[in-house]
Protein backbone atom coordinates (compact mmCIF):
# COMPACT_ATOMS: atom_id res chain seq x y z
CA UNK A 1 0.00 0.00 0.00
CA UNK A 2 1.40 3.40 -0.99
CA UNK A 3 2.07 5.86 1.79
CA UNK A 4 -0.07 9.00 1.56
CA UNK A 5 2.03 12.10 1.10
CA UNK A 6 1.09 15.32 2.78
CA UNK A 7 2.31 18.80 2.09
CA UNK A 8 2.66 21.38 4.79
CA UNK A 9 2.35 24.98 3.73
CA UNK A 10 3.67 27.74 5.92
CA UNK A 11 1.46 30.78 5.83
CA UNK A 12 1.61 34.13 7.56
CA UNK A 13 -1.30 34.36 10.02
CA UNK A 14 -4.09 36.63 8.80
CA UNK A 15 -4.58 38.52 12.06
CA UNK A 16 -1.36 40.35 12.95
CA UNK A 17 -1.13 42.69 15.93
CA UNK A 18 -0.18 46.16 14.70
CA UNK A 19 -1.67 45.61 11.23
CA UNK A 20 -4.53 47.81 9.97
CA UNK A 21 -7.79 46.25 8.75
CA UNK A 22 -11.08 47.09 7.09
CA UNK A 23 -13.72 44.90 8.74
CA UNK A 24 -17.33 44.26 7.77
CA UNK A 25 -19.71 42.94 10.39
CA UNK A 26 -23.38 42.06 10.07
CA UNK A 27 -24.32 45.65 10.93
CA UNK A 28 -21.24 47.90 10.59
CA UNK A 29 -18.03 48.50 8.69
CA UNK A 30 -14.93 49.57 10.60
CA UNK A 31 -11.29 50.38 10.12
CA UNK A 32 -8.64 50.12 12.81
CA UNK A 33 -5.29 48.77 13.90
CA UNK A 34 -5.34 45.38 15.62
CA UNK A 35 -4.34 45.46 19.29
CA UNK A 36 -5.45 42.00 20.36
CA UNK A 37 -7.58 39.05 19.29
CA UNK A 38 -9.07 36.11 21.13
CA UNK A 39 -11.80 33.59 20.38
CA UNK A 40 -14.57 36.13 21.12
CA UNK A 41 -13.31 39.64 20.32
CA UNK A 42 -11.07 41.67 18.07
CA UNK A 43 -9.66 44.78 19.74
CA UNK A 44 -8.84 47.79 17.56
CA UNK A 45 -7.28 51.19 18.19
CA UNK A 46 -7.54 54.30 15.99
CA UNK A 47 -10.82 52.83 14.82
CA UNK A 48 -13.53 54.43 12.74
CA UNK A 49 -17.08 53.45 11.90
CA UNK A 50 -17.52 53.64 8.14
CA UNK A 51 -21.11 54.69 7.49
CA UNK A 52 -20.75 54.64 3.71
CA UNK A 53 -17.77 52.98 2.05
CA UNK A 54 -18.65 54.28 -1.43
CA UNK A 55 -17.18 52.20 -4.24
CA UNK A 56 -15.92 49.08 -2.48
CA UNK A 57 -12.81 48.45 -4.61
CA UNK A 58 -11.54 52.01 -4.07
CA UNK A 59 -12.47 51.90 -0.39
CA UNK A 60 -10.35 48.87 0.44
CA UNK A 61 -7.50 49.77 -1.91
CA UNK A 62 -7.18 53.49 -1.19
CA UNK A 63 -9.21 54.25 1.94
CA UNK A 64 -11.62 56.43 -0.04
CA UNK A 65 -14.83 56.47 2.04
CA UNK A 66 -17.99 58.56 1.70
CA UNK A 67 -18.81 58.72 5.44
CA UNK A 68 -16.39 58.28 8.35
CA UNK A 69 -17.11 58.59 12.08
CA UNK A 70 -13.86 58.06 14.02
CA UNK A 71 -13.76 56.82 17.58
CA UNK A 72 -11.70 59.05 19.91
CA UNK A 73 -7.93 58.75 19.40
CA UNK A 74 -6.30 55.97 21.38
CA UNK A 75 -9.56 54.34 22.55
CA UNK A 76 -9.83 50.57 22.30
CA UNK A 77 -12.84 49.32 20.33
CA UNK A 78 -14.07 45.74 20.78
CA UNK A 79 -15.66 43.90 17.84
CA UNK A 80 -17.41 40.58 18.47
CA UNK A 81 -15.91 37.91 16.23
CA UNK A 82 -19.31 36.24 15.84
CA UNK A 83 -20.48 39.32 13.93
CA UNK A 84 -17.69 39.21 11.31
CA UNK A 85 -18.59 38.93 7.64
CA UNK A 86 -15.13 39.56 6.20
CA UNK A 87 -11.95 41.54 6.72
CA UNK A 88 -8.97 42.67 4.67
CA UNK A 89 -5.55 44.04 5.60
CA UNK A 90 -5.13 47.63 4.45
CA UNK A 91 -2.05 49.78 3.89
CA UNK A 92 -3.65 53.22 3.56
CA UNK A 93 -3.53 55.64 6.52
CA UNK A 94 -6.46 54.95 8.84
CA UNK A 95 -9.16 57.63 8.56
CA UNK A 96 -9.10 59.87 11.65
CA UNK A 97 -11.31 62.79 10.57
CA UNK A 98 -15.07 62.91 10.30
CA UNK A 99 -16.47 63.13 6.79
Amino acid sequence: MAKKQTTKQTQKPFWVVGQSYFIRTVTHHLTGRLVSIDEHEILLVDAAWIGDDGRFAQAVAEGTFMEVEPYPDGRIVAVGRASLIDAVEVTFPLPRTQS
